[in-house]
């Protein structure tokens, strides 16, 4: 039985040591709770995207330090994920900066991602909006997740991205769930949304049927360049960010809740809390 909207907003108000031993509890009755889940994510083509995500180094509309890089070679791609699973990696992410892919481009990643299979890794792609069949072609040759995150709520949207809908990603998630695909989806945190979005985010995802099978949850890193970078949005409160982490446990008990962009610069107790609230996938 998923939550409602409702319930969702209650669980937020909850005092917070309420809120993490509710949390606890739900993590412990699906997930080993000293596991953590290590996933590699390697940027197999970068920079020159057409789309405005405000939040993106990779967009051709900013201007960034990011160089541009061409589609890397399979042989590259290969060895990238040899080492990753060398680390202790489970999953290796593939991700493109495009709108989307076009066929000869998606005739390359399905080389990779069939290779990484026989390393015997999970795989994940991120390659932006779909195309009729290109979900199948993508399982066919073996793919495990595809990851689409929606970002943000749907009213926040487009405070965000303007060169694609809210439910242009819906639909490349139901194309995705039409392959028999699994879904890595989650959204971004600290974009100058309230926390009725954070609500209202949380909701949309665990209304997905069924719910995304991992959930990143990221915390917004300003890159210099990006619109989001000259915001004068103050940064969010990192209890605000646990307390969210903690909410998408309960409301997606049997995700993985993956702790993504922003760890890095989190201090160690901040991160020890957003374990303790629940996640248990990192980057």
């Amino acid at each position: 039985m998923r939550p409602e909207t409702a319930e969702i907003a209650d669980l937020f108000e909850l005092p917070f040591n309420d809120l993490l031993y509710r949390a606890q509890t739900v993590h412990r009755r699906h997930f080993d709770p000293n596991a953590v889940q290590l996933s590699t994510l390697l940027s197999i083509k970068t920079g020159g995207c057409s789309e405005d995500c405000g939040y993106c180094s990779q967009s051709a509309r900013f201007h960034t330090d990011v160089p541009g890089q061409a589609l890397m070679a399979r042989d590259e791609v290969i060895a990238a994920a040899r080492a990753a699973r060398a680390r202790g990696a489970t999953r290796f992410c593939m991700g493109a900066a495009w709108r989307g892919p076009k066929e000869k481009e998606l005739e390359q990643v399905t080389e990779m991602i069939r290779a990484v299979k026989d390393l015997g890794m999970e795989t994940c792609a991120t390659l932006g909006l779909l195309r009729e069949g290109q979900a199948e072609q993508l399982a066919q040759a073996g793919l495990d997740y595809y990851n689409h995150n929606l970002d943000t709520s749907r009213a926040h949207y487009d405070n965000i991205v303007h060169t694609h809908s809210f439910d242009s990603r819906l639909d490349t998630l139901k194309k995705v769930r039409g392959a028999g695909l699994k879904v890595c989806c989650g959204g971004i945190m600290g974009m100058g949304e309230s926390r009725a979005d954070r609500v209202q985010f949380i909701a949309e995802l665990a209304a997905l049927d069924p719910p995304p099978e991992s959930v990143p949850i990221n915390l917004l890193v300003k890159i210099p360049g990006t619109p989001l970078s000259i915001s004068d949005t103050p940064a969010l409160d990192p209890i605000e960010f646990v307390r969210t982490i903690a909410v998408a446990r309960i409301s997606m008990p049997a995700s993985l809740v993956r702790l993504s962009a922003g760890r890095q610069q989190m201090p160690d107790h901040l991160q020890a809390l957003c374990f303790l609230a629940g996640a248990n996938s990192i980057f």
